[in-house]
């Protein structure tokens, strides 16, 4: 497993994806968290790639704020 930060590229998309197909926005948004997640790992070790880390490591913390919101 040579590359294996393109698999957690892969295993991102995945989330992503996935969390289109919920209905429960908790969810969707726990999905999305554990896609942004990867992401930010996956720009982290393919080089620093900042266009992928900047808006998903936001987009985390958009996640996490919405989910631990009480209404």
């Amino acid at each position: 497993m040579e590359n294996w930060s393109e698999y957690v590229g892969y295993l991102a998309s995945a989330f992503i994806v996935g969390g289109f197909l919920l209905k429960n926005i908790t969810a969707i948004r726990t999905i999305n968290l554990l896609g942004c997640i990867c992401f930010v790992i996956y720009g982290i070790f393919s080089g620093m790639l900042w266009p992928v880390i900047i808006p998903n490591g936001i987009l985390a913390f958009v996640q996490i704020y919405y989910i631990l919101k009480k209404d």
